[in-house]
């Protein structure tokens, strides 16, 4: 173990409730924790909008986040970029009626073709890192803001959706999770030790694992090409013109909040079709260097934490404190004192 950091979640009432989790020794967190403990002391800011995933009673609920996409939409057509989205979410919209092979019959399930074309409308307006699109460089900050917003909107609402099916149909397999990100996070390069904590089995995660974060500036990754197809054969041109591994990482970090799903039939199921669509593809299962997956550096101690390792006792609690208010190591803190709804505000200035 590296170090044991304290996460302090804040309810609305204002008390604190601490969370602790270990960080492994190995070589990606021994990468990932000076860039981390770096983010603390440089004071950077915490995306607080993009920060509490796939919790169904939560407060960023099916109604307000199509509400932001509709207002993203909008910031851009009027950014002067010389791109124009001609498109509207509504609740209804964001969804579907689509038949599922595990259930047997149709369910109400995330409208992939919608979220599909949202998530190309951010590729299309920002580019990848190194090779920034002519709209995003030639847009004012409070449009490239909104540009950011396309492709986190998009993330945030697919896995709400996602947890809210689950809720109603298997609410033992919600699958909510924190991802901890902060603007202008310097990033490093990952090397080939690092690369071995990937995987096709990493996909599954576990209850309170801590994980460096996805490289979000790269598009989309296989596996998520690969559920938004439904495992067609073929990489669709709607779904993502940017599928590239990951060769960098900063800070961020996510901590999964579901139960782990891998000796499941359906999970094991999954994998397995995951795995030949990618040999169609031209892509080895087994490389490595294709960063599948989610690398763990850590884990939640959830007994100490919440005095429980019980899912739904766990989720009941995290539910009533989503919003972080500090964080500390062994060599940094840094707190967080303003909420979700004061991001515009704050991140603007800070592109």
């Amino acid at each position: 173990m590296l170090d044991r950091i304290e996460i302090k979640l804040r309810h609305i009432d204002g008390t604190l409730l601490p969370v602790y989790f270990d960080v492994y020794d190995n070589s990606l967190s021994r990468k990932w924790l000076p860039a981390f403990e770096n983010i603390l002391n440089s004071q950077l800011h915490l995306e607080k909008n993009y920060c509490f995933f796939g919790f169904p009673d939560g407060p960023r609920n099916l109604e307000l986040l199509v509400s932001e996409i509709n207002k993203t939409i909008a910031g851009i057509n009027q950014g002067n970029i010389d791109y124009t989205i001609d498109d509207h979410f509504t609740v209804n919209n964001a969804v579907h009626m689509e038949f599922n092979e595990f259930a047997g019959k149709e369910i109400l399930d995330i409208n992939h073709d919608k979220f599909n074309k949202l998530h190309l409308y951010f590729e299309e307006t920002q580019g990848t890192s190194g090779n920034m699109s002519e709209h995003y460089t030639k847009a004012d900050p409070e449009t490239r803001w909104y540009i950011r917003q396309l492709n986190l909107l998009c993330h945030e609402t697919e896995c709400y959706i996602t947890s809210l099916t689950k809720k109603i149909r298997q609410p033992e397999w919600i699958r909510p999770s924190n991802v901890m990100c902060w603007l202008n996070a310097p990033r490093f390069v990952l090397d080939e030790e690092d690369y071995k904590l990937f995987g096709v089995d990493t996909i599954a995660r576990d209850h309170g694992g801590v994980y460096v974060g996805v490289n979000k500036a790269v598009g989309k990754h296989h596996y998520e090409v690969f559920l938004d197809e439904g495992g067609d054969s073929r990489i669709d041109e709607l779904t993502t013109t940017t599928l590239k591994p990951q060769t960098e990482a900063a800070g961020d970090f996510d901590i999964e909040w579901g139960q782990n799903t891998i000796d499941r039939w359906f999970m094991r199921d999954q994998l397995t079709n995951f795995r030949t669509w990618l040999i169609v593809n031209n892509f080895d299962p087994e490389d490595p260097s294709l960063t599948i997956g989610h690398p763990k550096i850590g884990q939640v101690d959830l007994q100490h934490s919440f005095s429980s390792t019980d899912f739904h006792q766990v989720l009941s609690i995290l539910t009533q404190h989503l919003d972080v208010y500090s964080i500390r190591t062994s060599n940094a803190y840094a707190e967080y004192d303003y909420t979700w709804r004061d991001s515009k505000q704050l991140q603007v200035p800070l592109l």
